[in-house]
């Protein structure tokens, strides 16, 4: 089994708010509930009523049912097609005195009587059962179940699994939607994952409970938003590895979002298909939940809805009362646009280094369209913030930079941002962003250095000489004066040509 453990995203701009109330929510529903539901699944009435209905059902198949009491019924039939039969065979073992009763009757009335009695206490029984009432029935939901089973869990395990995924990933989740989106997308990701459920299992009865559905539409949304987040990753084989993990010890390894979340929807779908309800765990809840979050987010990002809400954060955690911040804040508000920017530059010629005013002068310039003058206010943000070594706030600068068309970044705030990656190890994507940047500033001594930097990095960390030697060749072979750098170009070479040699065909 493997239990993450945490991502390398875990600081965010403010306290997640949202995803601490949800985590309290649960906790205090479960506290309120668990010991009338442990009641209710233990309740030897209940038990007995469904018992006797089934073998009564399957003795005496002319005999009527309510509707819901007939989907238990075809449920059950379906689902456990041996113990059916065994329920049909009239030379089976008597289960109890009721059943030696009713083997007794002869009056064919009777038998009517006594399955109507025993559908009557069988419902009433259910209209008194919080799983029944709140939980989530395939068959015959109710409007407010697509709430409410989200709420309620079924034991200690089932509950602390799913709040600490919803800690992991709905965290920096909340600080990149804001406190308006993300609740509203938890609580849509649970009811949809809930009718994915009910879609391929239209007959079922049992009630579904748990915050699963929600959290995997979670980790679908994580797993587009950050797929190249590097998560922790302990194997748990058993009780041993358990106390070693608390005590800071046992196997651990880190694997990219984009490797790891398919692997659990891809076992969740083979479960789905292998044991359908019969595990107990609603494996397609897993799956409806996951694909509608993934699909959310591409659409989140994609119609600009994210990209507001990010900059709205941004304003309001870089804020400082500052009397031309505040100017330029009390401007926009009132719709004031070339005014506040006007402030925001009287700012910025006292403090130049400033980058919430260069982020405010961002989304003024979004807010009026002015595209060329927006990446401007971006390239710089991104550059202040390289300068005070805010790695994750730079990146989300770049990516905003990308988002809305923009293709090269100058040349010494490329590379900087291209070091901050290689020193986050995030290798694969320094290598890119360094070729990226090579090719777009050729004239460029930064182009010599993102080059080597790229073949070092290709050679030496990623086992890919012949890509070290494309790199190190087109460093050579740059117009850019390289005097200084020759040795270590001819160096990189040589090294490139004898690790090709070595390599197994």
């Amino acid at each position: 089994m493997f239990i993450p453990l945490q991502h390398e995203d875990n600081q965010g701009r403010r306290w997640p708010v949202v995803t601490i109330a949800l985590v309290l929510l649960n906790l205090a529903i479960f506290l309120g509930t668990h010991s009338r539901m442990q009641q209710e699944q233990d309740s030897p009435k209940r038990t007995e009523a469904r018992a006797h209905i089934i073998i009564l059902a399957a003795t005496r198949p002319d005999l009527t049912m309510p509707p819901d009491v007939q989907a238990m019924v075809d449920t059950f039939k379906k689902e456990n097609p041996g113990l059916w039969k065994e329920a049909q065979s009239p030379t089976r073992e008597v289960a109890d005195a009721w059943e030696a009763r009713i083997r007794l009757m002869d009056d064919s009335s009777n038998f009517q009587t006594e399955m109507d009695s025993l559908c009557a206490q069988f419902v009433e029984s259910n209209q008194t059962s919080l799983i029944e009432e709140y939980g989530f029935i395939p068959a015959h939901p109710k409007p407010l179940s697509y709430l409410t089973a989200n709420f309620l869990h079924a034991g200690w395990l089932h509950l602390i699994g799913n709040l600490w995924f919803l800690w992991l990933a709905g965290c920096i989740l909340e600080d990149t939607w804001g406190r308006v989106i993300y609740p509203i997308f938890y609580l849509v990701a649970g009811a949809a994952a809930m009718q994915f459920h009910a879609w391929l299992n239209p007959a079922s009865t049992i009630p579904a409970i748990g915050a699963s559905g929600a959290i995997a539409g979670v980790m679908g949304a994580f797993l587009v938003r950050f797929p190249t987040t590097k998560i922790e990753v302990a194997v748990v084989l058993g009780f041993r590895s358990l106390a070693n993990l608390a005590m800071g010890k046992g196997l651990r390894f880190k694997a990219a979002a984009y490797w790891l979340l398919p692997m659990w929807l891809l076992s969740e779908v083979l479960s789905g298909m292998i044991f359908g309800q019969s595990s107990g765990v609603a494996h397609w809840a897993h799956v409806g939940g996951f694909v509608f979050g993934g699909l959310f987010a591409l659409g989140l990002r994609h119609s600009g809805l994210e990209h507001e809400a990010n900059r709205a954060i941004e304003a309001k955690v870089t804020w400082s009362a500052d009397e031309h911040l505040v100017s330029a804040s009390e401007l926009m508000e009132q719709g004031k646009l070339d005014e506040a920017i006007a402030a925001l530059h009287r700012q910025l010629a006292v403090k130049p280094d400033s980058a919430e005013a260069c982020a405010l002068l961002g989304q003024l310039y979004w807010r009026k369209n002015d595209l060329p003058a927006y990446k401007d206010a971006v390239i710089k943000t991104c550059q202040l913030h390289l300068k005070a070594q805010d790695v994750d706030a730079a990146l989300q600068d770049y990516e905003e930079f990308t988002n809305s068309g923009g293709d090269i970044l100058p040349a010494a705030v490329w590379l900087e941002l291209c070091r901050a990656l290689e020193a986050r190890q995030d290798l694969e994507r320094a290598v890119t962003e360094y070729s990226r940047l090579a090719s777009a500033h050729p004239t460029e001594k930064q182009s010599i250095l993102a080059l080597l930097a790229a073949g070092r990095l290709s050679l030496k960390r990623l086992n890919r000489p012949a890509e070290a030697l494309k790199y190190y060749e087109a460093a050579a072979a740059s117009k850019v004066p390289h005097l200084d750098w020759e040795t270590n170009i001819q160096a990189g070479i040589s090294d490139a040509k004898k690790a090709l040699q070595t390599v197994p065909v």
